[in-house]
């Protein structure tokens, strides 16, 4: 396999298209770059913001320039040297009447030959929730309309900007006019009749939780399913694709949510068959606590969301978090349960948001155990459902494996303790430990395994987290809110553990899904260091800012719960300048977040049941809080926040530099080589200045003399440009921990990538609030006094810290005094050339 050195997340659309790609072709290549990693670029609905909503997965989309752009891409890229890695979707497309495949379904019905290209239950209409209100009312007031088709001149009944093709066998319906007007026809009978002729019905929105005939994307009703497990769907879905990485212009393939395929082991092997043994393959997959990647996937890794939550143990204080959960638990107590909150919101997606899912799954182990009482298969399903520790579970053919046997078996029991019935759940659980034969058993297994993954992910990562908000920092995808830093052995242990398991995945710590940029999550991790001054502080801001709660039938709005997030939510974002305007201009970003954050939440209003005046008062105190009226309580946030920032500014060189250094491949997302303070999208997948990036890259400045941001910037590029030199040493170097000794061992973590004499050691520090000076990114030699790092025997020679040139003598120590005393973060490789223009240090 041809492995990356490092990639580049770029998002097409919006601006970014092929031809805007290739200005940037040469910053890449400057950056260090060896491979630029783009999301999606098949033809998507129109308008798409991120090209997820497939119509045609053979064509490139023309928004973004089409297969001649594309062309023109590859060729800079090529003629740079530099490879490409796409972004593929093959567990969905859109259910839009753009889609040649689903115009076809749509008009055809089980004729199409489509129709088994998507996961629709035809033992009914296929039901569309695109209605705004029920079919009936919608007939009434006059909204739904018969009319030709402006392309191809055929009858559709619209709805808004929806035309829909109607069954050929309608036509007869509306043939018989040769009245031109008449096909602007709103005749409510004529069209009822012409309904219920279709292959399909139109349902309000509302109803597709209780009720779709089609499996969907977690809640997301305008993307269906697609069945690539079936043989001829897998071909007419990856021509193209398999085209662009057979004609040498792709090298790599990042699969979009491979939990949601029917058997992603099969998808995967036969990909692989069909891309080759050196196409860089990495698989979108969330691992929980303590969970491995299947080793029978023939790919490199993940994506990196573990890498994310991996950070947490160096830069978050245990005994600060514990200090921050007291105060927490005080404000929100209802909240402060984490437990008792996964399994609420758990209950709530299983029974609510998924009920649809839910009763197909009781209608199939009804049909086979009919003796069974329904609700208790159905409690059976739920308690399955909501004990889940992870995604999902694999079992296709045959008895699980044993890893997915021992998960069943935790899930099993745990679930046995909330049931009565105990028959049920054991029906059930021989059914998912593929004991049960048949074509029915074998259905009920595959849907509940692509049940389980949209449960956890809409429960976890889109509810508890804007729900539990002890830490946000940690509330991030693949992350655990309840986590327990470890500390350094701990972040030392999962980097052992990356080194032998997932070597050449890649290590995120931005990308378009995560909750928040990763300067603000370094900052944010900062509170756990300053916990008192932050709990005196915000019950201090709190009161500052009482006159802007609204009362409401509910109370006062925002409650505590809320208004503890969204001062950590403007920690995250807050400019190191508010003067001038700055702080007021994030008004229209943070009050968007702030929308965004109780609708995930599901308590004073949601996306299904918005409360308008619930949002207007959060929305209001959002917005009070920017305002530049508030000036005493600007005055007190930005003094309070400023030794918060510099300690997070820190935070993020030191993260920078582990993932450039440790295990796994570095990936950077658009921008966040430079400070990427973004809120959750939309607000991360705001367009860039790629000119401003190009300009910022400033070569022969010393390290020392940028500011923060370029500094960033320019330890991005040294590390990617050790990487490109050594990719061995990357790719197949130990991972060594460094032993460091003295009083102040604890604010440090040291290690080493070494293969065959060869090393390179990267030196960092950790938990700094509180002994920066103001302005200065660095303790002096005095807060390091004894403390050292001791150095293997095997390294031996003179050394080079590759961040400012300086040389650094043998020995079996390194001294921290010397080393981190007057710059931020070290790395370090050995000198093999003429010292004589560099200062020496020991």
């Amino acid at each position: 396999m041809t492995l990356p050195t490092s990639t580049y997340r770029i998002q097409f659309r919006n601006g970014m298209t092929f031809d805007r790609a290739i200005e940037c072709v040469p910053y890449f290549k400057a950056l260090g770059i060896s491979h630029l990693y783009a999301s999606p670029i098949f033809a998507a609905t129109p308008g798409s913001a991120h090209g997820y909503d497939v119509t045609d997965a053979n064509k490139i989309d023309p928004a973004i320039g089409g297969r001649e752009g594309f062309n023109r891409l590859s060729s800079a890229l090529k003629d740079a040297g530099l490879g490409l890695i796409l972004d593929i979707v093959p567990n969905h497309m859109a259910a839009s009447t753009e889609s040649p495949w689903w115009r076809s379904v749509l008009k055809l019905g089980q004729e199409s030959p489509y129709a088994r290209y998507f996961d629709i239950d035809w033992s009914e209409r296929l039901t569309l929730p695109i209605l705004g209100k029920p079919f009936e009312d919608a007939l009434s007031d006059g909204e739904l309309r018969l009319e030709r088709d402006p392309e191809n001149g055929e009858p559709v009944l619209g709805y808004c900007d929806t035309l829909l093709p109607l069954n050929p066998g309608s036509a007869e319906l509306v043939s018989a006019s040769a009245d031109e007007p008449a096909w602007l026809s709103k005749d409510k009978e004529l069209i009822a009749r012409l309904h219920e002729a279709q292959h399909w019905r139109l349902i309000h929105w509302k109803e597709a939780a209780r009720h779709l005939s089609y499996r969907r994307f977690f809640e997301v009703t305008e993307l269906v399913g697609l069945r690539v497990e079936d043989e001829q769907v897998f071909e007419d879905s990856h021509r193209l694709i398999l085209e662009l990485v057979r004609s040498g212009q792709v090298q790599g393939l990042r699969l979009d949510h491979i939990d949601g395929l029917a058997d992603p082991k099969q998808y995967l092997q036969r990909l692989r068959a069909e891309a080759g043994p050196e196409t860089y393959i990495v698989v979108e997959k969330i691992l929980g606590r303590d969970e491995k990647l299947p080793a029978s996937w023939p790919i490199a890794g993940t994506t990196g969301y573990e890498f994310i939550s991996a950070l947490g143990h160096l830069f978050i204080d245990g005994g600060g978090l514990q200090q921050l959960g007291t105060a927490y638990a005080n404000i929100a107590p209802d909240m402060a349960d984490i437990a008792a909150g996964l399994r609420a919101a758990k209950q709530l997606m299983v029974e609510r948001n998924f009920e649809g899912e839910t009763t197909r799954l009781v209608k199939i182990v009804h049909g086979l155990y009919p003796d069974l009482d329904r609700a208790g298969i159905a409690a059976a399903i739920r308690e399955l459902l909501i004990a889940f520790p992870v995604y999902r579970i694999y079992g296709s053919k045959g008895r699980l494996d044993a890893r997915d046997a021992d998960v069943l078996g935790g899930v099993v029991s745990s679930a046995a303790e909330k049931l009565a019935d105990q028959r049920a759940i054991d029906v059930v659980a021989r059914l998912l430990k593929g004991e049960v034969r048949g074509a029915e058993a074998n259905e009920f297994r595959r849907r509940f395994q692509q049940l389980s993954g949209p449960v956890m992910a809409k429960a976890m990562e889109d509810t508890l987290f804007y729900r539990y908000n002890r830490l946000l920092g940690v509330n991030e995808v693949g992350g655990d809110p309840d986590m327990t830093p470890g500390g350094v052995e701990a972040f030392h242990a999962l980097m052992l553990k990356r080194a032998r398991l997932m070597p050449h995945g890649l290590s995120a710590t931005s990308t378009h899904d995560t909750k928040r940029g990763e300067d603000a999550r370094a900052r944010l991790y900062t509170l756990s260091e300053g916990a008192d001054v932050w709990v005196q502080a915000v019950e201090r801001w709190r009161e500052m800012n009482r006159d802007h709660l609204v009362e409401l039938p509910s109370g006062l709005t925002p409650e505590p719960n809320v208004e503890w997030m969204l001062y950590q939510a403007l920690t995250g974002i807050w400019p190191e300048d508010f003067s001038n305007g700055e702080a007021e201009a994030l008004t229209g970003r943070f009050t968007a977040y702030a929308e965004k954050a109780i609708r995930e939440a599901k308590h004073g209003t949601s996306w299904d049941e918005p409360h308008a005046g619930y949002e207007a008062a959060v929305r209001a105190y959002a917005t009070a809080l920017l305002s530049s009226t508030n000036l005493a309580f600007h005055e007190d946030f930005g003094t309070v926040m400023r030794p918060f920032i510099e300690a997070g500014y820190l935070n993020s060189l030191s993260q920078t530099l582990i993932k450039l250094t440790a295990p796994g491949i570095p990936d950077i997302y658009q921008g966040a080589e430079l400070f990427d303070l973004s809120l959750v999208d939309p607000d991360n997948r705001r367009p860039v200045d790629t000119t401003a990036l190009s300009a910022s890259l400033l070569e022969g400045v010393p390290v020392v003399s940028l500011t923060v941001p370029v500094l960033k910037q320019r330890i991005v590029e040294i590390g990617l440009h050790l990487r490109k030199r050594q990719p061995e040493l990357f790719a197949k170097g130990a991972y060594v921990p460094l032993k460091v000794s003295g009083s102040r061992k604890d604010h440090v973590v040291a290690f080493a990538r070494e293969l065959n004499g060869t090393y390179a050691m990267s030196v960092v520090p950790r938990l700094m609030l509180g002994w920066l000076d103001p302005g200065v990114l660095f303790a002096g030699p005095e807060f390091w006094n004894d403390t050292m790092i001791q150095v293997p025997s095997s390294f031996e020679g003179l050394r080079c810290d590759l961040l400012t040139g300086r040389m650094l003598e043998p020995g079996g120590e390194l001294s921290l005094s010397a080393l981190l005393g007057s710059q931020p973060v070290a790395l370090i490789e050995p000198w093999e050339a003429d010292i004589e223009e560099h200062e020496i240090i020991t």
